[in-house]
């Protein structure tokens, strides 16, 4: 297990989402596909809460809200939850660094998040879940009539 190969996975995780979600303007950010979905803006506010909800469980034990449902009912700003979301990121990657290699491998204790998993696995979870929901906004930008670029390079996708 490489601390900065954890880190870097988490800054890949972030260009991804960027990337893949950048057709979005302000103006997206009230649209869901079918009333009762979360919109734009939710979606990656959601993305940003569950990055800090990962790090809660592996890192803090916190205690923190399970209303998944009610989270960021409120957001309208897509440039809101962009900086949601980037500094979720900033705090999951400090989170890393404050770690030690031997700290990494404890199992997390947390009942919600992945129990008895080593601590290095967290950032692949943040990988796959914050992918869902990348995913989720793919389908968004097609109904919105937009092609999405392909995330995991510069190039535009054509399909």
């Amino acid at each position: 297990m490489n601390k900065q190969s954890l880190i870097e996975n988490l800054k890949q995780t972030q260009t991804f989402f960027e990337r893949g979600t950048s057709c979005f303007s302000e103006e997206h950010s009230e649209f869901s596909p079918v009333e009762g979905t979360f919109t734009v803006a939710q979606q990656v506010a959601h993305a940003a809460q569950s990055i800090g909800w990962f790090i809660d469980g592996a890192f803090r034990n916190n205690e923190f809200d399970k209303d998944w449902e009610g989270f960021h009912s409120d957001t309208t700003s897509l440039a809101a939850a962009r900086s949601l979301f980037s500094k979720a990121i900033e705090e999951a990657v400090a989170a890393i660094e404050s770690q030690t290699v031997e700290q990494l491998t404890q199992p997390i204790e947390d009942e919600v998040v992945m129990t008895g998993m080593p601590k290095f696995c967290i950032p692949g979870a943040i990988a796959e879940h914050t992918a869902h929901h990348r995913g989720a906004l793919t389908v968004y930008a097609r109904l919105l009539g937009m092609t999405p670029p392909m995330p995991y390079t510069e190039v535009t996708a054509t399909a």
